[in-house]
């Protein structure tokens, strides 16, 4: 249900393929599709800026939805239905290209760059105040990690890219009060969770100014485990 720029579309010729854009720069936000070279190319997303995180599927086979995310890195990749933790070294997605203020690189596969395969892709740029693209070191601790965002989150998704893991939605709609427990999943057609205790292993506080994990389970907090989430404000100054 997402739409950019009230659902106006434009052309955009700054990469080797030709792109059709939904791009509304202010939220740092674009939908971008495209058709597919099988060779490596580069595709215009509209933002002005780097975007931090790309999410992209093919939309005419039956493929997982490729990730890029700043903190995993160009030469690897998650996916958003799928559990997998990052992939070791691999260009055939985003060409061991990082995105530039103008375009993203893409490899060969058909994931993200089939011959006359069709794709939708949606970048996210960060924007001071509004959204927040990071990553963080769990501890393992019901006194966790504390990340900073600058603004007090009104939605949450996050993924352990060190291994396996879910990727977890909350929102302070579904769940004003801290704790926050209510979840559901991106990788999962399963119905909402919602541990209702600090115990159960999901919980942390949604703050003024980030999030703090206050528990010790593996899909938020293991001792050494790297983690990647995305954040948006509840109350955005711009």
């Amino acid at each position: 249900n997402w739409k950019a720029n009230g659902g106006t579309t434009s052309s955009n010729t700054d990469g080797s393929i030709t792109s059709t854009i939904q791009a509304n720069t202010t939220a740092g936000f674009s939908i971008v599709t495209y058709t597919g070279t099988g060779a490596n190319a580069t595709v215009g997303h509209g933002l002005g800026v780097a975007p931090k995180m790309i999410i992209m599927k093919r939309r005419d086979s039956a493929q997982n939805w490729v990730v890029y995310q700043e903190e995993v890195g160009n030469n690897r990749q998650i996916f958003l239905n799928l559990t997998n933790a990052q992939t070791g070294t691999n260009s055939v997605y985003f060409n061991n290209t990082s995105p530039t203020t103008s375009v993203f690189s893409l490899g060969s596969d058909d994931y993200a760059n089939a011959s006359s395969g069709t794709y939708v892709a949606y970048c996210f740029a960060e924007v001071e105040g509004y959204s927040k693209f990071g990553s963080y070191i769990g501890n393992g601790n019901v006194d966790g990690a504390f990340v900073f965002t600058g603004f007090r989150p009104a939605f949450i998704m996050s993924k352990k890219t060190s291994g396996t893991g879910n990727w977890e939605m909350f929102d302070t709609t579904r769940d004003p009060i801290n704790y926050s427990g209510k979840y559901i999943l991106a990788n999962s057609s399963d119905a909402e969770g919602d541990t209702g205790t600090n115990t159960a292993g999901h919980i942390f506080d949604i703050l003024s100014n980030g999030f703090k994990l206050r528990n010790t389970n593996s899909d938020r907090n293991t001792n050494g485990g790297t983690y990647i989430y995305m954040a948006f404000a509840e109350a955005p100054f711009k």
